[in-house]
């Protein structure tokens, strides 16, 4: 992770990319339609990378509306989720100045949030790939 002299960060796509698939079970799909990298859980997105921005890398997170709502006013980066539900995402933007973790505390709650709205049959089939095989 890059950090600026002022202590804030700068993330990287890629470095966002292999953050959020040391989460559990994180599948990873090209949308070529969309030029947008996904990133889901279960089969549902929590991470949306856009790769054609013109130079200047986003993504969308998931997140807790009044959270959202929160950040939004807080950091200059933080914007309502872009051709997303604005209540429940935003769109990051990736050169802004961010605290130091932030960015991988949102995209961890933006995982929770969908992993933890998933069924439970598909939790248990998630959780059951993880056991190795008697």
């Amino acid at each position: 992770m890059r950090f600026d002299c002022n202590g804030l960060n700068t993330m990287e796509i890629e470095e966002v990319i292999d953050y959020a698939i040391t989460l559990p079970h994180v599948e990873q799909e090209y949308k070529a339609a969309w030029e947008t990298l996904l990133l889901k859980i279960g089969g549902k997105i929590f991470v949306l990378i856009p790769l054609d921005t013109g130079g200047n890398p986003v993504i969308n997170l998931k997140c807790d509306p009044e959270r959202a709502e929160e950040l939004r006013m807080r950091y200059e980066a933080i914007h309502p989720g872009f051709h997303m539900n604005k209540q429940h995402w935003n769109t990051v933007y990736l050169y802004g100045h961010l605290p130091a973790g932030l960015l991988q505390e949102m995209i961890s709650d933006s995982y929770h949030l969908v992993y933890n709205g998933l069924t439970r049959k598909v939790r248990k089939e998630l959780e059951d790939s993880a056991q190795p095989e008697k």
